[in-house]
């Protein structure tokens, strides 16, 4: 149901919360959203093992969205079949428009756990995870479709093993992130492979959804690389910072200053408002983003750095502005 071309916002650990996708939503929606990643052993631990309330429930918090993000799709990672298929499940359940499952993460916690990454060097799991999560979808009565967001490989490229393994568990979605897992973000993402990829796909006889992921930073440029590749859709990730504007065609560069800090401003808001109990310094992570390029940003980012709530941050940005 996507245009083709689409162009999705990328699923990111401490940054894709509902507070921030909320920002996103009203400066410039993509086509479809994604959570960060959620761990499907915690939700089935919290829930069935230890029974906390959902209204307690802190994975379940990452999970709240607005009805104006639709389409959003939830992603999880795991590797345990059971607990993926439950956490499918309470997803389906919760209205979200697609499951994601995390193949690429390379954080050493979730790799230890046989998740994320570590599932490259594991393709029978990958594939059995894949079914495993479809199952969970379908006992929840529902027929949401299932994406995978991965690698090309993990110490080296391995595209041509790599993608027909996945695509054997018949996923509605693949997501390549156009770099091995041992480069994390050290090069510049292989967008010479992606092409190859969609043959890999086309050759198949799959309907599998293909989107590239990596280096992107106008919308301009993804639309040059869904010509250049013949990818259906391409995500963004780390060129939404400090520009939320990102899905609508506008740049940074194109954005006044003064509209940068009525955007700093509603976010430190909604930061409050939905992605509570989190502490206030992971918002912090986002003032540099927005409050860059200008005179006196530098001394304007450290007296908001020192900043520990939202009304703390307005209170300096105003006698800033006076």
């Amino acid at each position: 149901m996507l245009p083709r071309p689409f162009f999705a916002l990328a699923p990111m650990a401490d940054v894709t919360d509902v507070a921030f996708r909320r920002l996103v939503m009203h400066l410039g929606k993509p086509d479809v959203f994604f959570t960060e990643f959620v761990s499907a052993d915690g939700l089935f631990h919290l829930r069935e093992i230890k029974k906390v309330p959902d209204d307690e429930n802190p994975l379940l918090r990452d999970l709240m969205y607005a009805r104006g993000e639709q389409p959003i799709v939830a992603q999880l990672f795991g590797s345990n079949i059971e607990t993926m298929r439950y956490a499918a499940g309470v997803i389906a359940r919760l209205g979200f428009a697609g499951v994601d499952i995390n193949m690429g993460c390379p954080d050493r916690s979730v790799e230890k756990q046989g998740a994320g990454a570590a599932l490259i060097k594991n393709p029978v799991r990958a594939v059995e995870l894949i079914e495993a999560v479809k199952d969970g979808i379908k006992g929840a009565g529902s027929e949401i479709p299932v994406s995978i967001k991965t690698r090309i490989g993990y110490d080296k490229e391995i595209i041509d093993e790599w993608i027909p393994t996945l695509l054997k568990g018949k996923p509605d979605a693949i997501t390549v992130h156009l770099r091995t897992r041992k480069e994390m973000s050290e090069v510049s993402a292989h967008w010479e492979y992606m092409e190859r990829i969609v043959k890999l796909r086309d050759a198949s006889g799959a309907k599998t959804l293909m989107i590239g992921n990596g280096d992107v930073h106008t919308l301009e440029e993804a639309k040059e690389k869904v010509l250049q590749s013949g990818a259906d859709g391409i995500m963004v990730g780390r060129a939404i910072f400090g520009n939320p504007w990102f899905f609508i065609g506008r740049t940074f560069d194109d954005t006044p200053v003064e509209e940068r800090i009525a955007a700093l401003i509603m976010f430190s808001r909604f930061f409050e408002e939905l992605s509570s109990p989190k502490p206030f310094h992971i918002f912090k992570k986002h003032i540099k983003a927005f409050v860059n390029g200008f005179p006196h940003a530098t001394e304007l980012r450290a007296k908001l750095m020192n900043t520990n709530s939202a009304d703390e941050l307005i209170a300096t940005l105003n006698k800033w502005g006076g």
